[in-house]
């Protein structure tokens, strides 16, 4: 076991290449164990390449099946070895989402069996403090309360998280679990507001109005944009970042490959090579020169 640990919980396969897939890559390269918990196998997604559309829930499926293949693939090539489900492959199902008038996903109608944004807080929690006692992390990377944009298992994916990591600490809850452990950091993902109204600015002056369509670089910006005072660390991937690519790239149902951005039905601009994060528990480091932290394992 290395001497600093990783541990990110995401709801779906390719969330952790959009959000974290430079910062992993960085953090296996300095010798880090890295280990990523994906909640369920997103039976539920959209299916973007056209003659994959039969594996879609509402055509003859298979897509979870799919899409844990596609992850196996992209954590090769960001040289993660410890990828596991919560609670093993197929125990909680992808909840599927609609959209909201005002623009951000909420839970369907209708629900699918043994959906995760049904799942009993505390049986998915203990899966978690199982993982967190026997990894051992110094550092927890997750969603947000809202799930960056309301996706309902992004947001069972944040309680899971935040309630594992606390009920993995205390010292006499269900021992049997493992031997407690307290998670010293917990960031939750970001997106700077500044770099966003930069690249819808460049975006807008190049001609390209299809991209974050109806986003003004100058007006209200969506709740996944994150105001930068708000955020604690900057990750530079700029090393990592064609890993990045090449990972999100495997999860070839989710992503347009030919996309002017290559951008995915949920990444938008998230290829950004810097990856920025809110401190939620712990004290931040020493900040560097644009005010962030650099390293999220500073001052441990």
């Amino acid at each position: 076991m290395t001497d600093r640990r990783m541990l990110l919980v995401h709801a779906h396969p390719d969330d952790e290449c959009i959000n974290n897939g430079a910062t992993m890559a960085r953090y296996v390269d300095e010798g880090v164990g890295v280990t990523l918990v994906t909640c369920t196998a997103g039976e539920m997604g959209e299916v973007l390449v056209p003659e994959l559309s039969h594996l879609a829930y509402e055509e003859q499926g298979g897509l979870g099946e799919h899409r844990r293949g596609e992850l196996d693939e992209a954590m090769k090539v960001l040289g993660v070895t410890d990828h596991r489900f919560l609670g093993g492959f197929g125990r909680f199902h992808d909840s599927g989402m609609a959209w909201h008038e005002e623009g951000h996903a909420v839970a369907a109608d209708t629900l699918p069996d043994n959906a995760f944004w049904n799942a009993d807080l505390t049986e998915a929690a203990d899966e978690l403090v199982k993982v967190i006692r026997e990894v051992r992390p110094q550092v927890l990377v997750t969603y947000d309360q809202f799930g960056g944009y309301g996706h309902p298992d992004h947001i069972q994916a944040h309680r899971v998280a935040m309630y594992g990591a606390q009920l993995a600490a205390v010292p006499s809850y269900k021992l049997d679990l493992g031997e407690p452990h307290d998670i010293a950091k917990v960031y939750w993902t970001a997106m700077s507001e500044s770099r966003m109204r930069e690249s819808l600015r460049q975006l807008r002056e190049s001609g390209d109005t299809e991209t974050f369509a109806g986003m003004d670089p100058d007006g209200k910006l969506p709740p996944f944009v994150t105001p930068d005072e708000l955020i604690s660390a900057r990750v530079d991937g700029a090393a990592t970042v064609q890993r990045k690519m090449d990972a999100l790239a495997q999860h070839r149902t989710q992503v347009q490959q030919d996309g002017g951005f290559f951008a995915g039905a949920e990444s938008g601009h998230s290829w950004w090579s810097d990856e920025y994060y809110r401190i939620a528990k712990g004290t931040p480091g020493a900040p560097g020169p644009d005010g962030f932290e650099e390293d999220l394992f500073a001052g441990l």
